[in-house]
Order: structure tokens, then C-alpha cells, then sequence
């Protein structure tokens, strides 16, 4: 299984761009020679005008708040031993000192031989969880989900859960899977929450399992390894 972004990422960032106020953009990283490609969004994100820097892992940890930095490195370096997706939580500082919260989701892709060679997906520019204590934050948003009754509202209110974001957030997210995917977000919601349902209280305390499930259940399809995602260039 793995991410459809070719054609896709640019006019998902166009629609997303239009309907909230958030940075979402495309990243791809390539094992061979360990090449990363960002979208113009991502290149903003850090700072950067767009086509005036050429992503390296150097750079990128570079941008890792220094208290990220060891964690986000050893996510990269797990990616790359073991081929496997690129997903995290953490902060980003751009060229100008300011700090960004991102949510990075992605997935492997394969070439033609469907032989994985690399890992691709999102930057999802997100808004500081609120100061109030995690566990007060989690007793508010659990009683929060119950009340809600549209499957797309429960789902937000579960992404809001795990993910320390806020609805508009969490609505970007269902955005961004339900378009890469090309699965309807009703259906996609309904999904995601019969997943959160049968992980329970583990979604809370091993997110990464979440992470695992909410890939899965969007039904990605595999990409074409040649070119970039809007066919563009980072």
C-alpha cells in the first residue's frame, strides 16, 4: 500500500490552501542517494523561497527544534535502515527563528518492479495544543467525541485526541487522506473510527499504531516513481 500523490499534491495543497488556515505540503525522499524533494509549501514552511534550496538530511535536522532534533534523527535513520514511512510529530524552526508545529504523515512507494524506493507524503503545518494539562485535554475531547453524532465530527473529535490538534486540523487531515486516497471522507471517517474503536486506549499511549491503522484504512494506491508529485521540482 502506498500514497497516489502524483497529480494530486498540488491541487490537494491548492484546495486546502483555500479553505483553512493552515501549511500543507508534499515531501519525497528517495533511499538511493538519499535525495529529498519538498513541495514550494514545505520550502516556505522552513523559510525558504521557492527553488532557492535543495533539501539535504543535514538540512533537514537542521530545522528540528533542538529538543525534536534526536528523536526526528532517529526516525530518519530507522526510515532509511528499514525502509519503511516517515511519521512524526514535531517542531520546525524556519530560517527566520519562528517555530512551526507539524504533523508529518507519509508512506513508502514503490518503482515499477514495486521495489521500495522510497517514502513520500505530507507536511501538515498544525496549531499548539492548548496549555491546559494532557490529561485534563484528553478528559475534555473524550467527552467531547461522545457528543458528537455525525461519523466526520466523531472522527475529527478522535484525530483531535490522539493528535493534540484542533478541528480545523483534524478536518485537514481527513482532507488530505480522503483526496490522496480517492476515497469519499464519510467513508474514510467511518473507517478511521471503527479502527479507533478496536485499538481503544492504546491510540492514546502508542500513537504509532494509530499511525499504521489510519494508513491502511485510507486505501492508498501506488504512484508512478518517476517525476514529483505535481510534477514539479523541490
Amino acid at each position: 500500500m502506498s500514497w497516489k500523490l502524483d497529480g494530486l499534491a498540488a491541487a490537494i495543497e491548492r484546495d486546502l490552501a483555500g479553505a483553512m488556515p493552515l501549511c500543507v505540503g508534499w515531501f519525497r525522499f528517495y533511499f538511493e542517494g538519499q535525495r529529498w524533494v519538498w513541495s514550494d509549501q514545505v520550502q516556505r514552511m522552513h523559510g525558504y523561497q521557492p527553488g532557492t534550496v535543495t533539501p539535504t538530511t543535514e538540512l533537514v535536522l537542521s530545522h528540528k527544534h533542538p529538543a525534536d532534533r534526536p528523536a526526528v534523527a532517529d526516525g530518519i535513520n530507522d526510515m532509511i535502515r528499514r525502509r519503511q514511512a516517515f511519521d512524526t510529530r514535531h517542531r520546525i524552526v524556519d530560517t527566520g527563528g519562528l517555530i512551526h508545529h507539524v504533523i508529518v504523515v507519509g508512506d513508502r512507494f514503490c518503482d515499477d518492479n514495486d521495489e521500495v524506493i522510497g517514502t513520500h507524503g505530507f507536511y501538515i503545518e498544525v496549531t499548539p495544543a492548548p496549555t491546559r494539562s494532557r490529561e485534563e485535554s484528553i478528559t475534555a475531547k473524550v467527552s467531547e467525541i461522545a457528543g458528537r453524532r455525525g461519523v466526520i465530527d466523531r472522527t475529527k473529535g478522535m484525530l483531535m485526541l490522539v493528535y493534540g490538534i484542533d478541528e480545523d486540523t483534524a478536518f485537514t487531515m481527513l482532507k488530505v487522506l480522503s483526496q490522496s486516497g480517492n476515497i469519499k471522507v464519510g467513508l474514510l471517517a467511518r473507517r478511521i473510527a471503527e479502527d479507533f474503536s478496536a485499538l481503544g486506549k492504546e491510540v492514546i499511549t502508542a500513537r504509532s499504531r494509530f499511525d499504521q491503522r489510519l494508513r491502511a484504512v485510507a486505501q492508498l494506491h501506488a504512484p508512478s516513481a518517476g517525476g514529483h508529485p505535481d510534477g514539479g521540482s523541490g
